[in-house]
């Protein structure tokens, strides 16, 4: 029975590379099984069809983000009304969300221990307490840990070397972490298309 982890990475078998950048995925090289999972993994890869590529960037950022097909459907019929495009408002409102936030500020090395101790009550945003992984970040927001509730969590999130995009401000010392804007698409680190994503729900 394959363990949590190799689990999570059974969809980048697929795709041919690892979606976080994790150094222990099958996909990096010298690694076994850098090949997609089942009895033909390991023969050519078919050209998919238009379908089949939409398909497969709509599940890489369902994948990436770990949500659930009613979550990211819900996200996009959110992101395509009003004005702006809903490319990019689909990509800042997943962005935005409390366990990408913590994420990205480093104060958890990977999404899935974001949403972990975003549930389990470790994060607050503006001083409360907020246990809610979909709780959408606004503008001048600071989420943080409070070193003394949390103190293990404190101390491992000071010591990240993650790469802090712009959008973010963050003090790693005082475990904070404030949303100075909202991300532009180009400044989101994640390997999907997001048009493909926007067409796939629109056809």
């Amino acid at each position: 029975m394959p363990t949590a982890s190799q689990a999570k990475h059974k969809f980048c078998r697929r795709i041919g590379f690892c979606l976080w950048g994790c150094p222990n995925c099958p996909t990096v090289k010298g690694m076994a099984r850098a090949y997609a999972a089942g009895p033909h993994g390991k023969g050519r890869r078919d050209k998919l069809s238009t379908y089949g590529e939409l398909l497969i960037e709509k599940q890489k950022l369902r994948n990436y983000y770990a949500i659930s097909e009613k979550q990211l459907q819900i996200a996009y019929a959110k992101a395509k009304s009003g004005s702006g495009q809903a490319g990019d408002k689909l990509f800042c409102g997943l962005e935005t969300r409390l366990d990408a936030v913590v994420f990205r500020a480093g104060f958890a090395p990977t999404i899935f221990a974001s949403k972990q101790i975003v549930n389990h009550g470790h994060i607050l945003v503006d001083g409360k307490r907020v246990d809610r992984s979909s709780y959408q970040v606004r503008e001048g927001q600071v989420v943080s840990i409070d070193p003394a509730k949390s103190p293990v969590i404190a101390e491992n999130a000071k010591k990240s070397n993650a790469t802090i995009p712009a959008y973010l401000e963050v003090d790693l010392e005082n475990c904070k972490a404030t949303l100075v804007r909202k991300p532009q698409v180009e400044e989101i680190p994640v390997p999907v298309k997001i048009m493909s994503v926007v067409e796939y729900y629109a056809r």
